[in-house]
């Protein structure tokens, strides 16, 4: 049950994240919803989720993008594997550490990504500091408004159907 609900979130992501492609600032994206699923599955499933999901995730999405295939699956990889073991050796439950992680997960898959290409001599990025570290920024609010709602709705809908009234 739990892989399904891994792969519903990562077709989801891949599927808006396409449709929010145009979105983008100096060049980047001001969005990545797959890495903030990526990031959220290392969290909460641990290393080898993470590794697996961003892998998977990662793959996919080069191959719908005109870019290198296997650069973005590798930077996802790695970050997926990175923010699981961060998750089972630090406490990332509450809003302002779940914040810290997407936003470094964020910072770390942008300096693979554009590393990479820029070290095998494929592209060049002028100046990608402000829109990286704008990306970073929305990344970690969407991640954490995303994770809240992930984790609070079900239970809200759950108690909704048994007729119980909600905590406050």
């Amino acid at each position: 049950m739990k892989f399904a609900k891994v792969i519903l979130g990562l077709v989801t992501a891949l599927a808006l994240q396409t449709m929010v492609a145009g979105l983008t600032f100096r060049g980047m994206s001001a969005l990545d919803l797959v890495l903030i699923v990526v990031v959220y599955v290392a969290l909460t499933s641990g290393p080898a989720a993470g590794l697996l999901a961003g892998s998977a995730a990662g793959l996919v999405q080069d191959a719908l993008s005109s870019g290198v295939l296997g650069i973005g699956g590798l930077a996802k990889t790695i970050v997926g594997f990175a923010a699981g073991v961060f998750g089972t050796q630090f406490i990332v439950t509450a809003s302002f550490p779940r914040f810290v992680v997407f936003v470094l997960a964020t910072l770390l898959h942008a300096a693979l990504f554009l590393g990479l290409y820029v070290l095998l001599g494929l592209r060049h990025f002028p100046d990608p500091y402000t829109a990286v570290l704008g990306q970073a920024f929305v990344n970690g609010i969407v991640g954490v408004v995303g994770s809240q709602l992930v984790e609070t709705v079900p239970s809200t809908l759950q108690r909704r159907r048994a007729g119980k009234p909600l905590r406050r």
